[in-house]
């Protein structure tokens, strides 16, 4: 089996598409057509669910504002429009492009990015078995899924509710349409992505061009707005209005979420393709739509109301709409996507048990479709539009999880820079430390929302940060009484030296997750069959802290004794084991065996709670359902099933 007790934690967000490499930008000086088309690509997954932002953010800020201060009385002091539209901008300026567009994206992990990939650069830095490393990456990865389950959501309800405006008689309908939009996006899911990914970029860098056109037609509507440039107004209105400012930055952080997807897909897009795209083309567009809306609230206080879909005559709302749905779906497809590859590389690295992983590309392997993972999003972001029935009241649950696994990425950041990058922790503390501030001020304005909607982030991180900290606990706990039990491989290969038993002809495999004991495959089939095969692998498979591996480092081998010996076969956090392959690189290098009469011992292993395990009586049981729904190894190891013995053990934890 893999080492279950190695729990690192793993890289970020996945898409749709194989790793780039992390130096992109310089394939890209020598290849401008490649570039462009990784810069249009990033457009279109990178900045799916910071483009939609413009549907909600400033709506939801300046209605905190007049809940807070007037009471809900319109029309808002200009001032006060001023000083939300200037926050929206400095947060953009400060978290999104100095924090992860400058800093971050150069914290790569073999070229690949992502709140985990700073989690395995830490560990690297700090030990592998640091507690505190592997706590937050637990914590990262739990709140991430619920970040998959919220953008959805949000997203797809904001854009439907532009029929509203487009034909007010279907206002009654925006839940069950949404309802459709979500089941089917959901349904298409394990047909892969591989062929709508195609459109993703082209259609929101005409989402982006319409977003920048529509504020421009607008942002002239009170020259006032461009005060909102000088962040004074931003810190004033904070000041002067100190009993709703938690409030407004809980709606304010509305337009950085999406963030964190600059540098989880790092590794599939490139540093210089990512900043390219933000700096030349997004960045621009999200400034110029939320300018647009501030200057015509500005000069019709009424407009508050949807500033996003007011800016447009009302024979556009209907297009707008529908782009608007679009746009929002391919947000989400993105954040699912993402989940799908979270997942994977939770299982490689021993965070969750095995689950069922379906390719559905033959050239790409990270198009993959996890059937398990896919329904539990489905029923999730159901429950959310259902619960909540609008966007306004999903935004209370908004951000908790976004902006906890932000202050994740500036804790780990910190300890990357200071022990990875080898500078002083007062330097490292000096860079970081004010970019994490505006985080947990983030973190903490949505806080305020825990009662009205955000305890449900909080509560499905909760249960997440239980179950995997469970399935990392009790493979240990497991691991460490086998262990006890367990003979040395070397002791039980000279035993069969001095006494040797019938030999049979073929290779056997023997999966173990510590080479240096005897598997409990093999002693069974020696109590049991009373039969040795002529070759005879104890192969381990491991799982390293980086993303890929080459194939010349994937197999190591050591002869143990006359016709046996002991195989390492090592992947990377974003690959998935297939040992046959590993198996054929050894054939290579002139170990001679056969696949069709090569057989593979599993251990199955039957798990009983025992009295005293070192978990609670209900935590053993959980861990005793994990793996029992765990996915069988067979198929997660991609071992031909007719060649495959089983042989079960019981024990106890």
């Amino acid at each position: 089996m893999v080492s279950d007790t190695k729990a690192s934690v793993l890289a970020g967000q996945g898409s749709n598409e194989q790793a780039a490499g992390g130096d992109a930008e310089q394939a890209g000086a020598h290849a401008p057509a490649g570039f462009f088309a990784l810069a249009l690509g990033s457009i279109g997954v990178v900045y799916g669910d910071i483009g939609t932002s413009p549907l909600y953010a400033l709506r939801e800020a300046v209605h905190a504002v007049s809940g807070g201060i007037s009471g809900g009385a319109w029309p808002i002091a200009r001032e006060t429009i001023i000083g939300v539209l200037s926050l929206i901008l400095w947060s953009l300026i400060l978290v999104v492009t100095i924090k992860y567009v400058v800093i971050l994206l150069r914290a790569d992990n073999k070229g690949e990015g992502g709140t985990l990939s700073l989690v395995a650069l830490a560990q690297r830095a700090m030990g592998r078995s640091h507690g505190l490393v592997l706590a937050l990456g637990i914590t990262g990865a739990a709140l991430f899924y619920g970040d998959s389950m919220l953008t959805p959501a949000i997203s797809v309800l904001s854009a439907v509710e532009g029929f509203r405006l487009a034909a007010p008689e279907l206002g009654h309908y925006v839940v069950p349409i949404t309802v459709v939009i979500l089941v089917a996006l959901f349904a298409v899911q394990s047909r892969g992505t591989g062929k709508v990914a195609a459109f993703f970029g082209p259609v929101m860098a005409l989402w982006f061009a319409v977003l920048g056109l529509t504020g421009l037609l607008h942002i002239m509507d009170d020259p006032d707005v461009f005060r909102a440039l000088l962040p004074h107004y931003g810190l004033m209105f904070l000041i002067n209005h100190p009993a709703v400012a938690f409030a407004v930055l809980g709606a304010v952080c509305l337009a950085v979420t999406g963030a964190e997807a600059l540098y989880a897909d790092l590794g599939h897009f490139g540093r210089g393709p990512i900043r390219a795209a933000w700096m030349g083309f997004v960045f621009p567009a999200l400034v110029l739509n939320y300018f647009g809306q501030g200057a015509l609230v500005l000069a019709h206080p009424d407009a508050i109301e949807n500033p996003f879909y007011r800016l447009v005559p009302d024979w556009g709302l209907l297009p707008l709409t529908v782009m608007a749905m679009v746009a929002t779906i391919i947000a989400s497809q993105a954040v699912i996507t993402g989940a799908f590859s979270l997942t994977r590389q939770a299982i490689q690295l021993g965070l969750l048990p095995r689950l069922e992983v379906r390719f559905t590309s033959a050239s790409h392997q990270g198009q993959i479709f996890l059937p398990r993972v896919n329904a539990m999003l489905l029923v999730g972001v159901l429950f959310l539009v259902a619960m909540f029935g609008s966007s306004s009241g999903l935004a209370h649950a908004y951000g908790i999880s976004v902006f906890g696994a932000m202050v994740v990425d500036g804790i780990l950041a910190i300890l990357v820079i200071w022990r990875g990058w080898r500078w002083s922790l007062a330097l490292a503390a000096l860079l970081i430390t004010p970019f994490l501030a505006i985080d947990i001020a983030f973190f903490a304005a949505n806080l305020l929302k825990l009662f009205s909607g955000g305890y449900v982030p909080v509560l499905l991180a909760s249960i997440l940060i239980i179950v995997m900290w469970t399935w990392v606990k009790g493979t240990a706990i497991l691991f460490a009484k086998t262990r006890k039990v367990d003979v040395p491989l070397v002791e039980l290969v000279e035993m069969l030296q001095k006494s040797p038993p019938h030999r049979v002809k073929g290779t056997a495999v023997f999966l173990t997750s510590d080479p240096e004991t005897a598997p409990s495959a093999l002693l069974h089939n020696l109590k049991h069959n009373k039969v040795l095969h002529e070759k005879n692998v104890i192969l381990t498979v491991k799982t390293a802290d980086v993303p890929r591996i080459g194939d010349e480092e994937r197999v190591n081998i050591e002869p143990i004794a006359d016709g046996f010996w002991r195989v390492e076969m090592t992947f990377g956090y974003m690959e998935t084991p297939n040992v046959p392959k590993g198996l054929a690189i050894l054939r290579k290098r002139g170990f001679k065996f056969d696949i069709m009469s090569t057989s593979f011992f599993l251990s199955r292993r039957s798990i009983r709670p025992a009295a005293q395990s070192g978990m609670p009586l209900w935590q053993d049981r959980l861990f005793i359902s994990l793996a029992k729904n765990a996915n069988d190894a067979t198929d997660f190891f991609q071992i031909p099933t007719g060649r495959v013995v089983e042989v079960g053990t019981q024990v106890t934890v």
